[in-house]
């Protein structure tokens, strides 16, 4: 067994697209931590995937945001799904599987009453597998909810717009909109992913925003023009939707990917249609809602085991060493669902009830 074990670290901030090896660097020198190096209220956490998230791409910037940006030098942040393979903590027992803001690492030495590591232990309801923790019962299914339900505030009889659709947020915002009574119309990337949207998700519609013929086919899908716009992308899909929304439709502006990897991000023409239409644009961060998220949590799982949201992944292998590229690729649109790196394979087949 090895004596050290690997680390992605933040090497350059991108001034644009992220550049696999330059961005980043791989540390494979890492000492590794025994069980003897924990102290109590401590556990050894092996990571088995990494979430690969639009929201990264912020947190690479030197600039003011909901949190600090990553340092230069220190293991990139993100969330993990992993095993306890040592504890000091009776409520975290060596074998259970927990989630945690581990970041881009093979190991870490988790305190477990350290809100800002966020070790939460994994409970799989009925239908589910281990790696929804990261997806629908994870922080991007508590995205959808409570963007589309207590910003978007959907309700029966919507007409609802959903950019980046076939992603990991997109595809539950529509699903629960669906659930809602509303009218969906999702906006992806390929025409694969519109029939996967339509045929297996439910929603009433679907384009490929890279159709030639988009914005004559935007304009007639939007005839009776939208009550509720999520964003997930930002740029001209935006500015367009901006041109079809009702009087005093809501816009919930959750990311807005086109423009992450941008040195200059654009800003809407269209904004007057802000006033003129009386439009509600309200940004949102899902850890607002923590208070709320058993309520969230408790609803999804429901959902899920009764297969009234479906999810699709798409995991990369290969171990930690992929992850760069895997987050290079993200923004490229690669994904049809959450986007998962696989750092180290666990059997998904685990139950138990929440």
């Amino acid at each position: 067994m090895s004596s050290t074990y690997k680390t992605v670290v933040l090497a350059k901030r991108p001034k644009a697209d992220i550049i696999p090896g330059e961005t980043f660097k791989l540390k494979t020198d890492n000492p590794k931590p025994t069980a003897n190096d924990l102290k109590d209220g401590q556990v050894l956490f092996q990571s088995n995937y990494l979430s690969i998230d639009p929201a990264m791409r912020g947190w690479l910037n030197d600039t003011r945001s909901y949190v600090p940006p990553v340092q230069i030098g220190e293991v990139m942040r993100g969330h993990v799904i992993g095993t306890i393979i040592a504890s000091k903590d009776p409520k975290f027992p060596v074998g259970s599987h927990a989630t945690a803001m581990a970041g881009w690492s093979e190991f870490a030495v988790i305190t477990t009453s350290d809100k800002t590591q966020s070790l939460e232990k994994i409970q799989v309801p009925k239908g589910g597998q281990l790696t929804d923790g990261l997806a629908v019962l994870g922080i991007t299914g508590l995205t959808a909810y409570f963007g589309i339900l207590d910003v978007g505030k959907v309700k029966a009889g919507d007409f609802v717009v959903v950019s980046g659709a076939a992603g990991a947020t997109g595809s539950v915002v529509g699903q629960i909109a669906k659930l809602k009574g509303a009218t969906v119309l999702g906006l992806a990337g390929s025409d694969d992913k519109v029939r996967w949207l339509t045929e297996e998700l439910g929603f009433d519609s679907a384009l490929n925003y890279k159709d030639p013929d988009f914005f004559k086919k935007f304009r007639a899908a939007t005839k009776n023009l939208i009550d509720v716009f999520f964003d997930n992308v930002g740029g001209d899909i935006l500015d367009l939707a901006l041109s079809r929304a009702k009087p005093h439709a809501r816009f919930v502006m959750c990311g807005g990917i086109s423009q992450y990897n941008s040195a200059v991000q654009k800003g809407p023409k269209n904004y007057l249609m802000i006033v003129s239409m009386r439009i509600r644009m309200e940004g949102f961060i899902v850890f607002d809602y923590a208070k709320e998220y058993p309520r969230a949590l408790r609803d999804l799982s429901q959902w899920l085991s009764e297969g009234k949201i479906k999810r699709k992944e798409t995991i990369v292998k290969g171990g930690l060493d992929q992850a760069q590229k895997a987050l290079q690729d993200l923004y490229k649109g690669i994904n049809t669902g959450k986007l998962l790196v696989e750092v180290k394979p666990v059997d998904q087949k685990l139950s138990a009830s929440l």
